[in-house]
Formats: C-alpha cells, structure tokens, sequence
C-alpha cells in the first residue's frame, strides 16, 4: 500500500471510542486541507485570469488566501502530529533502548500537548480581544477575529493528538510517533 492510500485510509492506533474520535478527526482535517489547497488554488487562478485577462483583478483575493493559509496551517498542525510528520532532533533519543525512547516520547507528547493546551488558551484570549475591537476586513468586511477561530482548533486537535500519542505509547510495547505510526526508519531514510 502506497503512502498516500495508508493516509486515505487511516485508522487510529486506539481502541474503542478514542479510535473512533482520532478517525473521525483525521478524516475531517484531510477534507478541510483537501477543500482549503484546491480554494486557494482556485481563487489564486482566478485573479490571475481576471488580472491578464480581463484586465482587473477580483478586490478580494488577498484576504480569501489570508483565510484560506489560516485555516491550512492550523488544521495541517494536527495532521501532521496525526502522522508523526513533525521535525524531530533525535540523536539522543535515537541513541536510547526501545523502553528509554517509550519513555522519552510519552514525556515529549504530554509536554507537546500541555504546550498545544497554553497556545489554546492564549489563542482564545487573543480572539477575545480582537473581537472587543469589533475589526472586519477591509474588502469582505468579515470580523477579523472569525478567520482566526482555526487557531484555537488547531491547537486543540493537536494537544489531543499528541495526548493520545502519550496513551497510545503507554499502552504499547512498540514506540510510537503518533497513534498510528511505528517509530522507526523507512527503507528510504537512514539513521545517521
């Protein structure tokens, strides 16, 4: 099975309920990049034709992309945590016994997801404030503080993803990148 099909069709590393959430996340967060990348492709294109076609570009463009890198970049942050495509520095965790990289990653994911839980917060606060200013786009006149509500979710997905890679890694023999990837090299990478 190719790269791609494995990531089509995901399945958690969790039992029962926990399984389901992490499943029914990832299938959501691959629609919301899936229909954010082929939007800002089209908007993109659009402008571009409008521009040398029609000679005028569409007012608005700018602040769809705005909205459109917002809400990839913080739905992709748990999609990658989803498949342990996070960069790592990992000379001394490499260097560990299996049972010491288990120990290392449960303490790395938790601390990740605390850390995930504070920007949260901070994110949330943050929306509070711009929504007490009452700011809108100058085009769409949307309320700036609505194109930032990804930011909070995406901290969210991403803290409970990584506290279920602590779980999964205290639940397992094997070490675990995510709960469901398998610590460990493809036949692609080496190990410096």
């Amino acid at each position: 099975m190719s790269e791609e099909e494995a990531e089509k069709n995901y399945r958690s590393g969790l039992p029962g309920f926990l399984g389901t959430i992490d499943t029914l996340i990832s299938k959501i967060e691959a629609v919301i990049l899936a229909m954010g990348v082929l939007l800002m492709a089209i908007n993109t294109i659009a402008n571009v034709i409008g521009r040398f076609v029609f000679g005028s570009s569409i007012f608005f463009t700018g602040e769809i992309n705005r909205i459109l890198i917002i809400m990839i970049t913080f739905a992709g942050i748990g999609y990658a945590a989803r498949h342990g495509r996070h960069i790592r520095m990992s000379a001394v965790y490499d260097a560990l016994p299996v049972g010491g990289r288990r120990v290392l990653m449960i303490v790395i994911s938790l601390f990740t997801a605390l850390v995930m839980f504070f920007l949260l917060y901070y994110s949330i606060v943050y929306i509070a404030d711009l929504y007490s200013k009452g700011r809108v786009l100058p085009a769409l006149s949307i309320p700036v503080w609505i194109i930032y509500v990804w930011v909070p979710l995406g901290f969210l997905i991403t803290g409970i993803q990584y506290f279920l890679t602590a779980i999964k890694n205290m639940t397992s023999r094997d070490v675990y990148l995510s709960t469901g990837v398998l610590d460990g090299y493809k036949d692609t990478e080496t190990e410096v």
